[in-house]
């Protein structure tokens, strides 16, 4: 397993992506991703057309959790976000910028 972190100033799917090849890992699953960012954009898909991709960004702090996978070099991300009044957010990671704190993804490489 390895730990891929990302550091306050650095943006979150960049990030994973250039550690990942750096510890050449091409495929394989970010088993847990814990931290925190400070904007984002997530997406879910329209109630009608699983085909329609509707993106929301978001200027504000939130506590991440997650998982997702890496194939053939590229992140893959799924999240929950929860922030102030205690409600939570949940869908496909798109960015997420790190200002104050970390992000953290515990990773295992594809072996085949």
């Amino acid at each position: 397993m390895k730990l891929l972190s990302v550091k306050p100033g650095e943006e979150l799917i960049e990030t994973l992506t250039r550690r990942a090849a750096e510890e050449g890992i091409t495929d394989g699953a970010i088993v847990s991703l814990v931290g925190a960012v400070d904007e984002c954009a997530i997406s879910n898909m329209h109630a009608s057309d699983a085909n329609i991709d509707i993106v929301s960004e978001y200027r504000q702090p939130f506590e991440l959790s997650g998982t997702g996978e890496i194939r053939g070099g590229k992140v893959h991300l799924h999240v929950v976000l929860g922030r102030q009044g205690d409600t939570a957010l949940a869908g496909h990671l798109h960015w997420a910028r790190v200002e104050t704190f970390f992000v953290h993804a515990y990773t295992l490489a594809l072996r085949e």
